[in-house]
């Protein structure tokens, strides 16, 4: 894949439109890109938002009666840029309240992080989740073996909005950032994988930031934990 394939197909991969090979090109491409990462978790809650509504007659295909794909993929394009605009990373905390209710607070976190060198042109080089974190006041936590991070913590509505920061962690691993309740109740608020070289270490400097939300309201929290799928705590943030 061409690096403007590359970057141009997170429509058509969140849609499932690639053909096999490009999707395993894709997917290998998403490990180095914290642009793409980020945008193709915003597209995929509107993907799957789209998934369910009938073709628009005006604009089917005369042939298979379908809207095309392009068409598709750039009302996507269209509504992800009219949400930014209306307020930055609202729509992903938005899809964090709505999972939260029906899933019972496992929520969709993005991520960026760090590949070495300048982010693609045309592409945002702060993710909603670094936008949060950076915006708040930052709880720091305590962590294990050259791990540290902390959480900036928004009351909602619904329940709490947290942003991660994490660094000084090396992979392969994949991790869960869980809110743990003054009765000991456990709650997952989003997961996500660590590639090999990590974050936030010698040679991948930059950290790296989720993003995701749980019923629980603060004053019910008693701690968030880090942990790998394990078992192992990487970091705890007390509030």
């Amino acid at each position: 894949m061409t690096p403007e394939v590359e970057h141009t197909d997170v429509g058509a991969y969140a849609l499932g439109l690639l053909e096999e090979d490009d999707r395993r090109a894709f997917s290998a491409h998403l490990a180095d890109c914290p642009s793409c990462t980020a945008e193709l978790t915003e597209l995929s809650g509107m993907a799957s938002v789209l998934a369910g509504i009938d073709p628009i007659e005006d604009d089917k295909n005369e042939h298979t009666g379908e809207v095309p794909h392009a068409e598709v993929i750039d009302l996507l394009r269209r509504k992800k840029a009219a949400d930014r605009r209306a307020r930055r990373g609202m729509f992903v905390i938005g899809t964090a309240a709505a999972v939260t209710l029906v899933a019972g607070g496992i929520t969709v976190g993005s991520v960026i992080s760090g590949g070495e060198g300048t982010a693609p042109m045309a592409h945002s080089t702060h993710s909603p989740a670094q936008e949060s974190f950076e915006e708040g006041t930052p709880i720091a936590g305590t962590g294990a073996d050259g791990v540290s991070g902390g959480l900036v913590l928004e009351a909602k509505g619904w329940g709490t909005h947290a942003a991660l920061e994490l660094k000084g962690v090396k992979g392969p691993l994949e991790c869960e950032l869980v809110a743990v309740s003054k009765t000991g109740e456990r709650r997952t608020v989003t997961g996500w994988a660590v590639p090999a070289k990590g974050y936030g270490v010698p040679g991948s400097p930059r950290a790296l930031y989720v993003h995701g939300g749980t019923a629980l309201s603060s004053g019910d929290i008693d701690h968030f934990e880090v942990s790998t799928t394990s078992g192992k705590t990487l970091l705890t943030v007390k509030i």
